[in-house]
Parts: C-alpha cells; sequence; structure tokens
C-alpha cells in the first residue's frame, strides 16, 4: 500500500478516537439544564497558513481579537506559513478536536488539493467548517497610461501565436486560476506571469512591465488610488460598493463569469457539533457589529451570511472546480 494510504488510514483511525475523547469532553460542557455551555480549557490558537502582515493573517488578528472579548478567554494567532498553507493545514488536521485549535484559511486550500501531487492530510476529510467570514474578489488592473478601456480592448490583440501575458499573485493563487478560467471562457490565449504575492504583480503592471495583472482589489486599492494602475473588471458576480465604476467581467459578455476567494475558519474534523455551532454562533455576532462590517467592506471583503454546513459545501465545490482548471493547465506541484 502506498505510503500515502497508509498516512491517510492511520489519520482515519486517530480520527475516530479522538472524537470519542472530544465527545466526552463535550459532555462536561453541558449545563445542569442540558443546553450546551462550552468552555474551553486552554486558549484558542488560530493557525494562520499565511505570514504576517498579509491580508488572511490580518482578518485573523481582527477575528481573534474580537472573539477573545466574546469568549473571555485568551485568542492566540498562530502564523505557519510553508508549501502553500499544507504546513500549517496539517498541524490543524492533527491537532485534538476540541474546538481550541482553528485554521484560518483562504480559497488556496481548495486549489491545492488539484496542484499537489502528494498531501498527507485530506481536505475534505480531516476538516470540519466553522465560519465564512467573507469574501474579496479581484480585479484586472492595466496601467494608467494605457489605451486599453474595458476588457474587449485587453483581450483584443491575444492571438495563439502571441497570447497576452497577465501577471498574478502566484502560481496556483485564486488570481491564477481566476485568469485561467478566463482565457477559457472567453477563448482568448493568455500567458500567466507568475509573482511572489500580489504586491510584485501590480508594482510590474503600474511600471509597464506587464500589461495586464489579476490582482485582490485589496492589493490594487492603493495605487488606484494614486492614479498608477487602473481597474478594467471585477472577477465577482456583482459591483464591488468600494469600486461601484469597475464592471463585472459578466457584464462585459462572459456571461456567469464569477470568481471569489473566500477567507474562513476551519476545525479538525471530529471536533463536536455543540463546539462548532458556538464558535459560528459567537463570530457570526461578531461579524453583524456595524464596526466589524465597515472593516471588512473597507478592506475590500463582502461580508459572508453562510452557516457551517454552507460554507463546507462551498469548499467542496471549490475544489472540484479548481481541480478541474489544474488538470487542464497540467498544474502540478511535488
Amino acid at each position: 500500500m502506498p505510503v500515502t494510504q497508509h498516512l491517510l488510514r492511520w489519520r482515519g483511525a486517530w480520527i475516530l478516537a479522538a472524537a470519542a475523547l472530544a465527545s466526552a469532553a463535550a459532555g462536561l460542557w453541558l449545563s445542569r439544564s442540558g443546553a450546551a455551555a462550552v468552555r474551553f480549557e486552554k486558549p484558542v490558537t488560530i493557525v494562520v497558513t499565511f505570514p504576517p502582515g498579509g491580508g488572511t493573517d490580518l482578518l485573523a488578528r481582527r477575528l481573534g481579537a474580537a472573539l477573545q472579548q466574546r469568549l473571555g478567554q485568551p485568542v492566540m494567532v498562530e502564523n505557519r506559513p510553508g508549501a502553500s498553507g499544507n504546513i500549517g493545514a496539517r498541524a490543524v488536521a492533527e491537532a485534538v478536536p476540541d474546538g481550541a485549535t482553528l485554521l484560518m484559511v483562504n480559497s488556496s486550500f481548495a486549489i491545492n488539493p488539484g496542484v499537489y501531487r502528494h498531501l498527507d492530510f485530506d481536505p475534505r476529510r480531516d476538516f470540519k467548517a466553522v465560519f465564512n467570514a467573507g469574501t474579496i474578489a479581484s480585479v484586472l488592473v492595466v496601467p494608467e497610461q494605457s489605451s486599453v478601456r474595458d476588457l474587449r480592448d485587453a483581450l483584443a490583440g491575444s492571438t495563439a501565436e502571441r497570447p497576452l501575458p497577465f501577471a498574478s499573485c502566484g502560481n496556483g493563487t485564486p488570481q491564477h486560476m481566476a485568469g485561467e478560467m478566463l482565457a477559457q471562457a472567453t477563448h482568448v490565449s493568455l500567458q500567466h506571469v507568475p509573482y511572489k504575492g500580489c504586491g510584485p504583480a501590480i508594482t510590474a503592471v503600474a511600471a509597464g512591465q506587464v500589461p495586464l495583472a489579476v490582482v485582490t482589489a485589496s492589493s490594487a486599492a492603493p495605487l488606484m488610488a494614486a492614479g498608477r494602475v487602473r481597474a478594467i473588471a471585477i472577477t465577482a458576480p456583482a459591483r464591488a460598493a468600494q469600486l461601484p465604476d469597475v464592471p463585472t467581467v459578466a457584464e462585459q459578455g462572459v456571461a456567469g463569469f464569477a470568481v471569489e476567494q473566500w477567507h474562513g475558519l476551519l476545525a479538525p474534523a471530529a471536533t463536536p457539533e455543540p463546539v462548532v455551532n458556538h464558535l459560528h454562533e459567537a463570530l457570526a455576532q461578531i461579524l453583524a457589529e456595524p464596526g466589524m462590517q465597515q472593516s471588512l467592506r473597507e478592506q475590500g471583503y463582502t461580508p459572508a451570511r453562510e452557516t457551517p454546513a454552507q460554507f463546507g459545501q462551498l469548499i467542496a465545490a471549490d475544489i472540484d472546480r479548481y481541480a478541474a482548471v489544474a488538470a487542464r493547465l497540467g498544474l502540478k506541484v511535488d
């Protein structure tokens, strides 16, 4: 039996044992009336699969600070970057399923299964969706001095012999996938130019090194405000409140096109339902606060309103969708 299957079988057995222990512990969290009264015996840790300072990290810290006040106990953020988030994900998959260890991820979590040849965890079976904080769209940007005014202009000069270069935030990122999905939907040849992050990608466009980039709306905002780049389309299904004058890709003739990047929290698969529901309710109350809503919107997020089950369905659907794109591109990492 291959080593990967051995690992997954061992993890399955471990999860079953952990579930029994977690369920027993959950019994201690029931009040005399029988209502769930969840409490944690140790600080809650949110593992972020990206370095400090990025959008996902900042969102985790904002939610963590609010969750600490809501729960009345310490909440810490721990950065475990590497291997496109797989290092941190494995750590949480193997954590005690008591709700005190959570994983903060974005859509890259759903992309990795279709890109990496070998994962020593199962993204579908080793995690339980807890809370989708919100989505953020990507934008297609061109240099401010470019004569391109809309999506049709941008794609007009591309041919099979001379594909249009487009920059993204890196190989296998949601922005890379959005660009490839656009190429497939429009039957236009695009040449991917990966950068190590959205910041370098949009800087390259501003400098005229690349004619087009697909980057997060939040990363594009500063250079758009400075008049160095211009957004010609947004990948969301609807226009963003922060960019009301930027039309969607779908509005510009690509019917049904919609790619958004979600950011949410997961727990180990065997985490008891009462604990998941308790965390979800606390986070939903935090997200409902006007100050948090405004803060997220100012950063380019659209707050989400999904149940844990709905968030889990979204993740599963994106795993399938991105796997199909990766297979078509032959995109694989050992």
